[in-house]
């Protein structure tokens, strides 16, 4: 999907350390016309340094810079602006410290293509939370192992708009349980699932079961 005559596009600084991974990343985002690179780095200083002169929408940042640099660029670049992290792995606790230092989504290496990497741009620039599905994974099996999720607990924001039955369905959903699954388990139709399921998207204002459970996860894991 290209981006329309005039309409603005989103502005990336893209920081790795490999210039091989740099530059595919970059190719990626120029291939798609909707965003627009503005600046890349290699290490913490030139991240920093570019972030404040060209003001992005959106930092692409691997976490795999040196000396455990990661988490201290997250920390610093998210103050003002909007990271979506670059990772190697899906552990849970990776997952749950960079939500927690400041990032707003989470991609792990080779669970993406061109077209998701997009798709997860465009959300982080306008705020909204995009995880890989190894990402959603672990930290669900993290909350579950910590306290079990109930229906009907209390939440906040978006989240406290769905009914007790979308609150019931939304906790199969981040328990990683297919339509199916959620309507044998509860003796319900596919198709009612699948409206329900629907109704929760646009209660949530999210368009992919990962953005939802990101948002689900978010009420309990602080994102920043």
């Amino acid at each position: 999907m290209k981006a329309d005559a005039g309409e603005a596009r989103v502005r990336v600084l893209v920081v790795d350390d490999d210039l091989v991974i740099r530059k595919g990343l970059i190719s990626l985002l120029h291939g798609d016309g909707r965003a627009m690179v503005v600046g890349e780095a290699g290490d913490r200083l030139r991240a920093l340094e570019l972030a404040q002169l060209q003001a992005p929408d959106v930092v692409l940042l691997d976490l795999g810079l040196p000396l455990f640099e990661g988490l201290h660029v997250l920390a610093e670049l998210s103050r003002t602006c909007k990271v979506l992290v670059l990772a190697g792995r899906d552990v849970a606790f990776d997952v749950d410290q960079a939500l927690r230092v400041g990032a707003t989504g989470y991609l792990v290496h080779r669970q993406f293509n061109a077209a998701e990497l997009i798709t997860a741009v465009m959300a982080t620039a306008q705020g909204r939370a995009h995880l890989s599905p190894g990402a959603i994974t672990a930290l669900a099996a993290k909350l579950r192992s910590a306290r079990p999720l109930r229906a009907g607990a209390p939440r906040s924001g978006r989240v406290g708009e769905l009914s007790r039955r979308e609150l019931e369905i939304m906790d199969h959903i981040a328990r990683g349980r297919s339509n199916p699954e959620i309507a044998k388990t509860l003796f319900l139709s596919e198709k009612t699932v699948k409206n329900h399921v629907n109704r929760i998207y646009a209660k949530l204002q999210v368009r992919s079961r990962a953005a939802a459970v990101a948002l689900w996860l978010g009420a309990e894991v602080d994102s920043g």
